[in-house]
């Protein structure tokens, strides 16, 4: 009789966990509450929807996430595979259509005969007997909420995603703009560039401190998570938080005037064919009148037509080093598997790859087998260590080499990047050595 497991949410750690444990041979049941419910962020009824940015960030090596990403290629990560099908130009980052992208994790998703998608809410109480894993994103459901802060014996924790503005290409003054990566050549990078003079930049960000929000309903605290601020709230901070941030000019030069400008917003492509563009690192809480307002000021902006606007919405995650254990089960419910944003992780590409581990380890307490952690020394092992820390107060975290054990002190700084690539790269091959991996990897 072919063994089953229950996979609740259809995100990316949902997705990447329900191929991993059906490459074991399970039948998996995977619930998504899409379309019969939306959350606040989601619009699209396909699988594994981008809603904060178009990017998975750096795909060097030598960059934790670029690791990171190495890594799940090497491991037969699906959610990959999908985002270099349906990668965008990003210079040396990998941004992709999200829309392409939720399709092509959809389709592979329904053509795999051993998963089968429940498309309505999962009801709980939590069916803790057999083996289950919840990856119901940073939006869980009310219901999926309440009954993991239940059996973790304490309340959720509660911080702001922010989403970033989309404007159309065609309503933008490419005169006032420019093409360039940073350090790269005018007219040949993937990002559009809107270059400040002092003074326009002075008018721009009294204008953003004056602009109006949006009031957090009563049931969301303002508790923001730092790698993602709203940019009305880094501008509060200081003048020099934006343009040390995501209006920093460095690497770049205005060929209207032939140097760095005061600052500069970089907009990256949403869609292959370029039709419409995002404004990096500009996710807000400003109302729609004030973001029309405001970003308006920005040059070559003027005209702009907002294919989106930018939105702030609730982020739930579990305080992972006192509920959860080192395989990413819940110490109070071993049956019980928590993966994604919702484990306290930050990122898409982290997400898949705690989804993936477990998804993978779910699927061996299903059949019996041993339960698997990837070595320190890899971005995998990194990350999922630091849902162990000791660290207090716990926050999600992207991947960096900060949670990465220390590198000796006699290799010089300018080899460490590539010591860690070549340590992390042996040490995945020595631990996938000693393992029964799914046929698939």
């Amino acid at each position: 009789m072919t063994k089953t497991l229950t996979i609740v949410g259809g995100g990316l750690a949902g997705c990447e966990a329900a191929l991993r444990a059906a490459a074991y041979g399970l039948k998996v049941r995977l619930w998504e509450m899409k379309p019969a419910r939306f959350s606040p962020a989601h619009v699209n009824p396909d699988l594994a929807e981008l809603v904060c940015s178009n990017s998975l960030r750096s795909d060097a090596p030598e960059n934790a996430v670029g690791l990171l990403k190495a890594e799940l290629r090497h491991l037969g990560s699906e959610v990959l595979r999908a985002a270099d099908l349906t990668r965008v130009p990003a210079g040396q980052a990998l941004a992709v259509d999200r829309t392409a992208f939720s399709r092509e994790i959809t389709a592979k998703i329904s053509a795999n005969s051993a998963i089968e998608i429940i498309r309505e809410p999962y009801q709980p109480p939590l069916e803790v007997q057999s083996p289950i894993v919840i990856a119901a994103g940073p939006l869980a459901d009310t219901g999926i909420a309440s009954a993991l802060s239940e059996l973790t014996g304490g309340e959720n924790l509660h911080f702001y995603d922010a989403i970033a503005p989309v404007v159309t290409f065609e309503s933008l003054d490419l005169t006032k703009m420019f093409f360039s990566d940073r350090y790269g050549s005018t007219g040949e990078g993937d990002y559009l560039n809107a270059p400040f003079t002092q003074e326009e930049f002075d008018v721009f960000y009294q204008a953003l401190i004056e602009a109006d929000r949006s009031e957090p309903r009563s049931f969301e605290d303002e508790k923001y998570f730092e790698g993602c601020l709203p940019v009305e709230v880094m501008a509060q901070r200081g003048r020099q938080t934006l343009t040390f941030g995501p209006m920093k000019p460095v690497g770049l030069t205005s060929p209207a005037t032939g140097r760095r400008p005061f600052a500069a917003l970089q907009l990256r492509r949403e869609d292959l064919a370029g039709t419409h563009w995002n404004l990096v690192g500009f996710q807000t809480r400003l109302t729609r009148p004030s973001q029309a307002k405001v970003f308006r000021l920005i040059p070559g902006l003027k005209t702009a037509i907002f294919a989106k606007w930018g939105s702030i919405h609730r982020n739930t995650f579990i305080t992972a080093p006192k509920v959860l254990d080192p395989f990413m089960r819940l110490k109070a419910a071993p049956n019980v598997f928590v993966a994604g944003q919702l484990s306290g992780v930050e990122g898409y590409v982290e997400s898949a790859a705690q989804g993936l581990w477990a998804g993978e380890n779910a699927a061996r307490q299903v059949l019996g087998r041993p339960l698997v952690h990837p070595p320190a020394e890899t971005a995998c092992g990194a990350l999922l260590g630091h849902l162990a820390s000791e660290r207090l107060p716990f926050a999600p975290s992207n991947v960096t080499f900060g949670l990465f054990p220390p590198v000796p002190p006699e290799v010089p700084k300018r080899n460490r990047g590539q010591w860690r690539v070549k340590q992390a790269a042996a040490s995945m091959e020595d631990f996938i050595k000693t393992i029964d991996f799914a046929p698939s990897l």
